[in-house]
């Protein structure tokens, strides 16, 4: 499979420039539709910021080997104490399909991003109020599981638990040991895949109003069975995944509340402190 994914160092430098066309659009451009283009560059420059940072962030836990297979072992008999399924069962149940593997391995490689991007651009062209809080969301979730990832954990197909790397099995895998364009090896807690996945579903039922947008719950069980069965992560991964999305959504809901009502507040005190059948400070006198 061909490596699609980009250095941090690239990444970076295509934020740097998309960022600086947006502003540079924005300020100098004279026809209508160069300006319109100016925000989808800076947040096409934000987000592939993100993705710079996500890489580098990644790659600063490759060679902690050790840890990380001490800390992947502590996961998987921790699940075992929890009675959670066996990852191992479950892939054992589909591996002898050569076509189901490829495709979850295909899913894997392409559709962490390509969901994501596509649900991005959708709620950009035809929800923009809601684009903004939506790209918080990813920011604050991806950035949160970065934090967590700082501490290294081996993901399943690195141990030995009875499990094949299916990737590198069909030579289909994402993964270069030692390259700095490879994703790290050693970030499988908490899942990325997870997090991003559960978001589009959030997003599309959120704001669509489509009897159809209960499908994009789809592509959430369809990355939670992929990651597992093609033992790049295990259930805790995206349980954890989970819970820091569900924490990141609370914070911003809770600083909405709180703005809304310290809003609230000063129209009531300015309100409160007007003459009765006084006009408003900025209404003139007709």
């Amino acid at each position: 499979m061909p490596h699609l994914m980009l250095t941090w160092q690239a990444a970076a430098s295509g934020a740097a420039f998309l960022v600086v066309v947006g502003v540079l659009t924005l300020r100098f451009a004279h026809t209508s539709w160069l300006r319109a283009a100016a925000p989808f560059a800076r947040e096409a420059g934000v987000m592939l910021a993100l993705y710079s940072l996500w890489q580098f962030a990644g790659g600063l836990s490759i060679g902690r080997t050790g840890r990380a297979v001490a800390h992947g072992y502590w996961v998987w008999n921790t699940e075992r104490d929890w009675h959670l399924p066996s990852e191992a069962s479950l892939q054992h149940s589909v591996v002898h399909l050569p076509i189901l593997v490829h495709a979850c391995n295909i899913y894997y490689a392409t559709m962490h991003f390509g969901m994501l991007i596509a649900m991005l651009l959708w709620l950009y062209a035809r929800h923009r109020r809601s684009y903004a809080r939506v790209r918080t969301t990813i920011v604050l979730t991806t950035t949160a599981c970065l934090i967590v990832a700082f501490i290294p954990v081996a993901p399943p197909r690195l141990l030995s638990v009875g499990m094949v790397d299916t990737a590198a099995a069909y030579k289909e895998s994402v993964y270069t040991v030692g390259s700095r364009i490879g994703a790290d090896q050693f970030a499988a807690m908490p899942s990325v895949h997870v997090a991003w996945a559960a978001l589009v579903p959030l997003a599309v039922i959120g704001v669509s109003r489509s009897k159809w947008r209960w499908l994009a719950l789809l592509h959430f069980f369809a990355t939670v069975f992929v990651v597992v069965v093609t033992a790049n992560h295990f259930w805790a991964d995206g349980i954890v995944a989970i819970l820091l999305l569900g924490l990141c959504y609370s914070l911003q809901l809770g600083m909405r509340w709180l703005l809304g009502w310290r809003s609230l507040r000063r129209l009531y005190r300015a309100t409160e402190t007007r003459p009765i059948g006084s006009a408003p400070d900025d209404v003139g006198v007709r």
